[in-house]
């Protein structure tokens, strides 16, 4: 089946002027033209749409895209480049998912004091709080994040 530019952007959330801006960076090289130079889409035009979305939202920029697909194009040669460059890319999304992840614990704890201090008036009560009145997930995170910037600290002295 074909598809048009209008369809393509229907099933993929991508606008026009993305598709074109690939099509002019090199990322859409198996895209046929029809009578008038009019792109026609195909449902493995949309597998590639879909992982270029995917690399772009791994941090890729739009050249390193362009370069796997150009691996891509040169054929099995290329196999170890295009395997360390998905490698290199899942690494990066881990660490990005790692730091994430201490990120929402420290906004799980922050929103937890603020709570407390609303509830007990000010945020000095919420300091004097007694251990045992802390829950233990609230203990265990606030230790993790002082542990985190103790470290941080050492780090940079």
């Amino acid at each position: 089946m074909l598809y048009t530019i209008g369809a393509v952007c229907e099933k993929t959330g991508l606008s026009a002027p993305t598709l074109r801006y690939y099509d002019k960076e090199g990322l859409l090289p198996f895209v046929n033209r029809g009578n008038g130079g009019i792109r026609k889409f195909q449902e493995s035009d949309l597998e590639w749409l879909r992982l270029i979305e995917c690399l772009k939202a791994s941090g890729l920029q739009i050249k390193d895209i362009k370069r796997y697909i150009d691996w891509f194009i040169q054929g099995d040669d290329t196999l170890r480049q295009r395997r360390e460059l998905f490698f290199n890319q899942k690494k990066n999304v881990e660490a990005e998912i790692a730091s994430l992840h201490l990120t929402l614990e420290m906004l799980t704890y922050k929103c937890w004091v603020y709570d407390k201090a609303v509830e007990l008036g000010s945020l000095e009560a919420v300091k004097r709080l007694p251990e045992d009145r802390v829950p233990e997930n609230i203990r265990r995170l606030k230790k993790k994040i002082d542990q985190i910037h103790a470290a941080a600290f050492q780090k940079n002295k």
